[in-house]
């Protein structure tokens, strides 16, 4: 099989495993193509990312009463692999490079609602702008990141939703419309924490610069956060963790007062 037809294959395959709607002329998808060879392969054997962290998942203890998730893409991956992500906190990182919302909610209860945690940072979003699993729309985003906020406050989890970071680009859809996308689902993402009662985690105005890109400094590849960009998101991310709990804490009292 050869490059071209591996990448529709692949592309195909993702299409069908969330349920996308079927389209009429070329499909190609650039930036499925950009994926390394492993990327593709898991996307294609364990669409959901289920198996990353089902090890690590079945060895943790009984949850703590502080015990938070932060749940994401490669923004969140690559946080939790470096030595000052909360050191001596419970926060455990569930983030998986490259997935998508849709993913994501396919491992939600897995990675999220059975390790029991008290509040859950949903980071997502930019995977599926880039086009990683196919086209997806704001809407299609959108809800299923509506879907996983729904999840985590059904069962007594405190939902903290992420403004994305400004990227630069990506592998295959270069100028305005990736960066576009973001601001409208970051504002979105801003109203609907505001109309639902949930913690709204603004990582996009801690790193912009006034190019509507990522600030100088702050990443090295104009699209994750390095050290001095985690470093900035650190006290915003504790401050959400800490409103989120006492929000979950008031509502415990008023539930047990009624």
């Amino acid at each position: 099989m050869n490059f071209r037809s591996s990448r529709f294959l692949f592309f195909g395959i993702a299409l069908i495993a969330v349920g996308a709607r079927a389209q009429t002329g070329s499909t190609s998808n650039p930036a499925a193509a950009s994926l390394p060879q492993r990327e593709i392969l898991r996307s294609i054997e364990d669409f959901g990312g289920l198996k990353t962290y089902a090890e690590e998942n079945a060895a943790l203890p009984a949850a703590p009463a502080n015990r938070v998730i932060f749940l994401g893409d490669s923004i969140t991956e690559f946080w939790g692999k470096k030595p000052t992500f909360f050191p001596g906190e419970p926060y455990l990182n569930r983030g998986i490079a490259g997935q998508t919302t849709a993913q994501m909610l396919i491992r939600f209860r897995q990675d999220v609602i059975d390790l029991k945690p008290a509040a859950v940072i949903i980071q997502g979003g930019l995977a599926d702008i880039a086009g990683f699993t196919g086209p997806s729309s704001l809407v299609e985003i959108e809800n299923s990141l509506r879907s996983m906020a729904e999840l985590a406050s059904f069962n007594r989890i405190s939902p903290i939703l992420v403004g994305e970071p400004p990227p630069a680009d990506y592998p295959g859809r270069t100028g305005p419309e990736p960066a576009a996308q973001i601001v409208a689902l970051n504002k979105w993402v801003a109203r609907y924490c505001a109309s639902s009662n949930f913690i709204f985690l603004d990582y996009y105005s801690a790193l912009v610069g006034s190019n509507g890109q990522m600030k100088e400094g702050v990443s090295d590849d104009g699209v994750h956060p390095n050290e001095k960009g985690y470093a900035i998101l650190k006290p915003l991310a504790e401050k959400a963790i800490a409103d989120a709990l006492k929000q979950r804490a008031t509502r415990s009292s008023t539930a047990k007062a009624k």
